[in-house]
Formats: structure tokens, C-alpha cells, sequence
């Protein structure tokens, strides 16, 4: 079909204006009438038994409508999957944070001032902080009842801290490592991250006349949501709607029920609309950040460099529940790209999660990969180091080719590797004369779109109105704009002219919803199939109203017209004699992550003051192995925010936790990178006609993000010779490190 240049230009965010003006509804902007404020009661302790509440002074406060116990909602657990996390603690806290109570009431102020009139007595058991002690058999036990908890995938033979234990790998890691001439081991830490959206996790319920829980949430996967507080609850899936709404960021962030149980439960005692509404101090302290972990390596080479053998074992703290984990596998899968794209004959991967008294861990970007990615990444460059090797070298002699397998055995179609990283090379200029103290570090990584399940309609209507249905809620990356791109692709008709309507759970029977970069791929299919289709029955309606040949038949905005006669007709004219719109919708499922991967490259150039370990990022370079841009403006915006969002992870960010208490607990502790954390940033695309996407596009959103911290900290030990093997990399760890080094030397 020819083309109409709606496809690869850069269209303005259509719902930008609306945003920016303070029109766009977020769920904290609701007020039903009847709404009341519904707050939680947090435990101080990280471990402890709940003896007893007492919220007799609470329910004398006028304006307080209702207070919930765990006792309330005693044995009811939820999660993404695993369902282990209690909508209040009805026996046992697990973290400093845990929900003990909650009170609805007239407005905030009030449902504050009840909280602190709760008294709780506590009795306080052994906690255990650290995952690695957390695994040996004189720990305390957090989940004595795991096995009884659903959606577990595997009962456990031994009950223990350890609830998941994932395994990848191929060939025999014994026979390589006996056959290599150099066993080089590392260990690497990174600690959590919080996702640092600006809207914080919000809900509305609010029953209706027929018993159905209507729901407005800042959350991304309605239709898993949905599923969850159907099981959770014991309430059949039609009593449950999910409404859409906008929400405020995502990075990964929102995909669990999070506090609308909670919420759920004081509106059926009230009888009242409750809206919930988190702050930061409770975002940091009970939100659900990216893991912390631990990851040891160790790998077999050859003195020529070639690599052999690979055994990595990683460590994620979970925290005091798994209920936040991505599904389907309870599990963080990035945890698998702990080899890289590199030809390894011999590899043993393994990643366990383990229950601690700390914040719980959920699911931020490209789960997993960026903790193993600073291990490996660094890694590499440590065992380059120890073979007296370039990097570069080292990386160019082991990366996957065409036709190949990568460290664990997947194979990929058009593999360009090797072409990605080369173009970061040269846009760096690599291997220009450095001025003193400045050093380059280098990364590479790979990551396919996932699968899913999505719908969509086109509707053409008598008035010439278009609107393009999908059951995807946008939490902010532009999806809307890209669905309306390709429609106005597939009809020849200015974007600005096409409406987007988002569906409710109930329009249609589930959708995956927004993760894994599989939104343009799924979704931007659906769309793409359902405006194919549309045409194609317009088409049909044209040659049997007016007596054309379809394949002389073509769209331009609101007319066809006919390459053959030159006549030309307004289509709304044609369905008004027809009586009725054309609608046509289709439904996408691709279960399986994408067959085609993209690469991406990155060289991170610093300079570091020697006297103080000061750290000062200058350039840094992305390049990526992508297929079609549907919109160069929006793609670029991907880029960008993950590359800075990563900077953040390498250099500043990480909840700092004291025995078990979050000690930099709100925006102005917590170090966010701002404009002035951020160097030159150069983007090389290497385009094709390759992808799994509409139009032969790739997913790009969190691809950046993996390689920018062990690329930094790469560029640290070539400026400085120290390897500093923990995020964030900042100027105190230098100069401690400096301080040693030279006291050695």
C-alpha cells in the first residue's frame, strides 16, 4: 500500500495542551459526591507482632465515617501473581511502612488527626535486613505459610526465605571452566530505585446501586488488576470495573492493586465513594522501587579472550513481600541477561528472591536488567583488564553474529551487534587523545519487545467523526498519538482529526497492558489491523454504491476517490446512504517475546578531580539497532528519559535503608538528576526494514536503560584505574577507593 507520510514525521502530543493546562482528570482530581478520604496507619517497626488495636478515640472524631483492622479483612492476601501481600496486617508487620489500619473519613486533615488517635501495642520479633543472611536456616522465618499462598509457582520442598529461584544456561559450566586458562570472579550491589513518576499512586472506589466496585487508579494494567481483586476478593469479574483515567508516570511503577483493597473495603463499610491518595513519604518508604541486589560472577576465558564459561548468581532482596513482581513468572526475567550478547558456549545463570524486613520490591523498567547489566557490563571490562586487552576488542571478539546463540541459547533474526556498537565507537570518537584524568567506558545489551494481548476498533462515522478504540491505559509515553499516527496512515487523514476512546474492563475480556515494550509492537498492531480493515470495507461499500472497482478505489481525508475516472466521492455521504457507521474491530495476541532484538550501544566519557574523587559526566553517546520511527519526537523522548532516568540509577539515586528505615525519604533527600546532571547526549539510530512492530518498528522505550551505569562506571576505571563495584558511583566511593589505591601503591 503506498504510504502517506503520516508514519515517520513528528506529530506534536496531541493531549499535550489539555496536560498543561490543568484540563486532563487524574484520579486525585476526582470528587464524587459523598467522597471521603481514606489514609493508612503504618507500622514503626520492621518486624513485629500486632498484639492489639484499640480505635475507640479514632471513631469519636467527627467526620471519621469508618476505621479497618486487620482483623476485618483477616486471611485476605493479593499480589500481580503471588498473592502473599495482606490487605492489612492481621497478625504480623513485615516492614517498616506495613499497612496495620485505615480510616475514611470527610477530607485528609481529619483521616490524619484519627490515625494518631489509633493505639497499637506491638510486640517486636527479630528482623533480618540483609537478603544473604536472610537466606541461611537461622533466620527468622517471614512467611512461614509460603506454600499455602496462591500463585506461587513452585511449592518449596524446604520452607525458607527463599520463595522464587530462577535458572538459565546452556552447555556445562564444569567442562568450561576446567578448560579455561583464566577464572576471573567479581561481585557487584546495587541498591533500590524508586521510579520517581510525579503522580503517586491514587485510587477511587466507589460501589454503584448494582453492587459493582467502580474504579479509578493510577495503575497501567487494569485488566490484571481487575483479575487480581477477583480472586482477592471472591467477587466474579463482572462485579469489578476498571475505569479509565489519566495517569501520571508509570516507569514501570504501577501495575498492582497497591491500596484499592484498602479502599474497596471502607467504601463497602461506609457506603461512600473513598479516594486514596499516597504521598512521597509513603511512596519511598511502602512503595514498591526497583530490587536491590547482589550479583557474583564468575567466568572462564581463554588468553586469546575468547569466552568459555560463564556462572552468574544473583541475589534480589524482595523485601517483606513478592506480591509486586512482574508476572507471569513472579520473577525479575532481565535477571537472564546477566551473560550479555556475547557467544559463550558454557553458562549457569541463577537468580533468587528473598524475603527480608525492608521495603517490598515491585517492578520497574526492564525488570532485572539493569542490576545484572552493571554487574556483567563491569565485569567484562574486568576481565579485558586482567587479560591485558582493549574492551573494545574483548567485546568485539565475543559478540553474537548472525545466525548465533546468545550466552543462554536464544537465537535472534538480523543480528547487529557488532554494527550498533561500532557506530558508538566512532560517534565517541573512542580512541581520540584523552585529556588527563578523563577516561570512556563502553556497554553493550540487547532486548526484544514482549508479547501480549490487545484489542482495538476503528469506527468511521455518518458525520465523518473517526475514533480509534483500545483497551490500553496510557500512562504518559504517547501511545495515544502513536494509535492515532497509524490509523491516519492507514486512511490517508490528518491525526488531529481522529479521536481516541479507551475502554473499560467490562468492553472487552482482558489486555496485558503496558510493560515489557510491547505496546507498539501489540497494541499499535491492533490498531493497524483494525484501520486495514475499515478500508477495506469502505472500499467494499464504495464499489457497491457507486459501481467502482475496488482496486481502483483510494482515500484521501473524507473522500474516495478513483485513480481511474477521476471522480471522487465524501465517504460520510456513502454511510449515510448506507444508514449506519463501519466499525471494525480486531484483537492481537502474540504470547511470545518479539524473534527480532535490538542492540544497544553506549560510551559514557568522564572526567574525575583526583584530589577529591569528583565525578563529572561530559558526553554520552546511545546507539541503537531499530526498524521503522513512527514518530522521530516521541522516539527521541524515549531515549533520552531513559538514558537520563539511568544516569539517575549510576550516579545519585538509591533508597538508603538503616536498619530497615528509609533514611532519605522524600524528593529532597532522595537525588533525582536534574538539568544539571546531564551531559551532551548523542543518539545514533541504525534503521532497517526489520521489526516485529507495525511498519517493521521495534520497541525502543527500555532498551537505553541498561547499559548507562556500568558504561559510566566503565569510564571511571579507565579515567582512574578503580573499580568501584556498588551504585550509585559517587565522588565519596572515588576518593575512599583513590585514598586506598595510593596508600598501596
Amino acid at each position: 500500500m503506498q504510504r502517506h507520510g503520516i508514519i515517520g514525521r513528528s506529530f506534536p502530543r496531541l493531549d499535550g495542551n489539555d496536560k498543561t493546562t490543568g484540563y486532563t482528570q487524574y484520579t486525585a482530581d476526582m470528587s464524587p459526591k459523598g467522597i471521603l478520604w481514606g489514609r493508612i496507619l503504618r507500622s514503626p517497626w520492621p518486624h513485629a507482632r500486632v498484639a492489639n488495636i484499640d480505635v475507640s478515640k479514632a471513631l469519636m472524631i467527627p467526620g471519621v465515617h469508618a476505621v479497618l483492622k486487620g482483623s476485618d479483612v483477616s486471611g485476605i492476601r493479593y499480589g500481580r501473581r503471588l498473592h502473599d501481600v495482606p490487605v492489612l496486617a492481621d497478625d504480623t508487620v513485615r516492614f517498616i511502612g506495613d499497612k496495620v489500619a485505615a480510616v475514611a473519613a470527610v477530607d485528609k486533615d481529619t483521616a490524619d488527626e484519627a490515625l494518631l488517635q489509633i493505639n497499637v501495642d506491638y510486640e517486636e520479633l527479630e528482623p533480618v535486613f540483609d537478603p544473604a543472611v536472610a537466606m541461611g536456616n537461622e533466620s527468622p522465618l517471614l512467611h512461614p505459610d509460603v506454600n499455602s499462598y496462591r500463585g506461587l509457582p513452585k511449592q518449596l520442598t524446604d520452607i525458607s526465605n527463599v520463595f522464587i529461584e530462577d535458572r538459565w544456561g546452556q552447555g556445562d559450566t564444569t567442562i568450561g571452566f576446567a578448560t579455561s586458562d583464566h577464572i576471573i570472579e567479581n561481585s557487584f550491589s546495587v541498591p533500590s530505585q524508586h521510579q520517581g513518576y510525579i503522580e503517586p499512586h491514587s485510587c477511587l472506589v466507589s460501589i454503584d446501586d448494582n453492587g459493582v466496585a467502580q474504579i479509578w487508579a493510577s495503575c497501567k494494567v487494569p485488566f490484571q488488576v481487575r483479575d487480581q481483586l477477583s480472586v482477592a476478593l471472591g467477587l466474579p469479574k463482572d462485579s469489578i470495573r476498571v475505569n479509565p483515567v489519566a495517569i501520571g508516570g508509570d516507569y514501570g511503577g504501577k501495575g498492582s492493586a497497591m491500596d484499592i483493597p484498602v479502599a474497596y473495603f471502607l467504601a463497602l463499610k461506609t457506603g461512600h465513594p473513598v479516594k486514596m491518595v499516597m504521598d512521597y513519604l509513603e511512596e519511598f518508604t511502602a512503595g514498591n522501587p526497583r530490587h536491590s541486589a547482589v550479583i557474583n560472577l564468575k567466568t572462564g576465558v581463554m588468553k586469546d579472550g575468547t569466552l568459555v564459561a560463564h556462572e552468574a548468581r544473583v541475589i534480589f532482596n524482595s523485601g517483606a513481600y513478592g506480591g509486586f513482581k512482574p508476572t507471569p513468572g513472579v520473577n525479575l526475567g532481565g535477571a537472564s541477561k546477566a551473560g550479555g550478547p556475547y557467544r559463550i558456549p558454557h553458562t549457569d545463570i541463577r537468580a533468587v528472591h528473598v524475603y527480608t524486613n525492608t521495603v517490598p520490591g515491585g517492578f520497574m523498567r526492564a525488570p532485572g536488567e539493569p542490576q545484572t547489566l552493571f554487574a556483567s557490563e563491569s565485569h567484562m571490562d574486568c576481565i579485558a583488564t586482567e587479560l591485558g586487552m582493549n574492551p573494545v576488542a574483548f567485546r568485539l571478539k565475543n559478540l553474537i553474529k548472525e545466525g548465533e546463540k546468545t550466552s543462554i541459547g536464544t537465537s535472534y533474526k538480523s543480528v547487529r551487534a557488532k554494527e550498533t556498537f561500532e557506530s558508538a565507537l566512532k560517534a565517541s570518537n573512542y580512541w581520540s587523545v584523552k585529556k588527563p584524568h578523563t577516561g570512556r567506558g563502553v556497554a553493550i545489551a540487547e532486548r526484544p519487545a514482549a508479547g501480549g494481548l490487545s484489542h482495538s476498533a476503528v469506527t468511521l462515522s455518518m458525520d465523518g467523526t473517526v475514533v480509534v478504540n483500545t483497551s490500553i491505559f496510557e500512562p504518559g509515553t504517547g501511545t495515544n498519538n502513536l494509535l492515532k499516527q497509524i490509523v491516519g496512515e492507514e486512511l490517508n487523514l490528518d491525526p488531529n482529526l481522529i479521536d481516541v476512546e479507551v475502554w473499560d474492563t467490562d468492553a472487552v475480556e482482558f489486555d496485558t497492558g503496558v510493560g515489557g515494550s510491547r505496546v507498539t509492537r501489540i497494541a499499535g498492531t491492533a490498531a493497524l489491523r483494525s484501520a486495514e480493515q475499515a478500508r477495506r470495507e469502505l472500499f467494499s461499500i464504495g464499489a457497491d454504491l457507486l459501481g467502482w472497482q475496488e482496486e481502483h478505489i483510494y482515500i484521501e481525508g473524507h473522500n474516495l476517490s478513483n485513480n481511474n475516472t477521476g471522480e471522487k466521492q465524501h465517504w460520510p455521504e456513502l454511510l449515510r446512504r448506507l444508514g449506519h457507521p463501519l466499525k471494525a474491530s480486531v484483537s492481537i495476541n502474540e504470547p511470545d517475546p518479539s524473534e527480532i532484538t535490538s542492540f544497544t550501544a553506549q560510551v559514557a566519557e568522564v572526567s574525575v578531580d583526583p584530589e577529591t574523587g569528583q565525578i563529572e559526566l561530559l558526553k554520552f553517546i546511545t546507539a541503537h539497532d531499530i526498524g521503522t520511527v513512527l514518530n522521530p519526537m516521541e522516539h527521541q523522548g524515549q531515549i533520552e528519559g531513559a538514558v537520563i532516568q539511568s544516569i539517575g540509577f549510576a550516579l545519585t539515586e538509591g533508597l538508603e535503608i538503616s536498619d530497615g528505615r528509609v533514611t532519605n525519604p522524600t524528593l529532597g533527600e532522595y537525588r533525582l538528576p536534574n538539568i544539571k546532571d546531564i551531559p551532551e547526549l548523542i543518539t545514533l539510530l541504525l534503521p532497517s526494514e526489520v521489526g516485529a512492530g507495525p511498519y517493521n518498528s521495534r520497541g525502543i522505550g527500555e532498551n537505553p536503560l541498561g547499559p548507562v551505569a556500568p558504561a559510566i562506571a566503565n569510564a571511571i576505571a579507565d579515567a582512574t584505574g578503580v573499580r568501584i563495584k556498588s551504585l550509585p558511583l559517587t565522588s565519596e566511593k572515588l576518593y575512599k577507593n583513590l585514598n586506598a589505591k595510593l596508600i598501596k601503591e
